[in-house]
């Protein structure tokens, strides 16, 4: 999936897939416009998808006892957070989520966005 280089769109879907510049910033989508050839974007967005993803993970016997460690091994040195579940933002989801917490199997998911900057409002550095 292509995205603009300053991050203000992506190009996909029925309205910009097949857009050359971005609507936003009007930057090209493209390294070099002028090819002939098969041009190459400047951004790429790449993902997976998370269900198979998962699936793959809880597959091997070994990879899916580890997810399940923060309910079976849980580390405890006072004033140390060794994992997420020592944390108070875990803690907290616990006791809002209660049937959730109660599965070990769950996932708590995080979104890391890695300077992704979809409203526009931060500096581009």
């Amino acid at each position: 999936m292509h995205a603009c280089e300053h991050d203000c769109c992506l190009f996909w879907g029925d309205d910009n897939k097949d857009l050359d510049f971005c609507q936003v910033c009007n930057t090209s989508r493209w390294k070099d416009n002028n090819t002939s050839g098969k041009k190459v974007p400047k951004k790429v967005l790449r993902y997976f998808l998370i269900i198979s993803r998962l699936q793959h993970l809880y597959k091997s016997s070994h990879i899916a006892k580890e997810m399940i460690w923060h309910a079976t091994r849980k580390c405890m040195k006072p004033g140390k957070m060794q994992h997420p579940v020592n944390g108070r933002a875990w803690k907290n989801f616990e006791t809002k989520y209660l049937d959730f917490a109660k599965e070990p199997r769950n996932v708590r998911l995080g979104l890391a966005a890695d300077g992704f900057n979809p409203f526009g409002n931060l500096s581009h550095a």
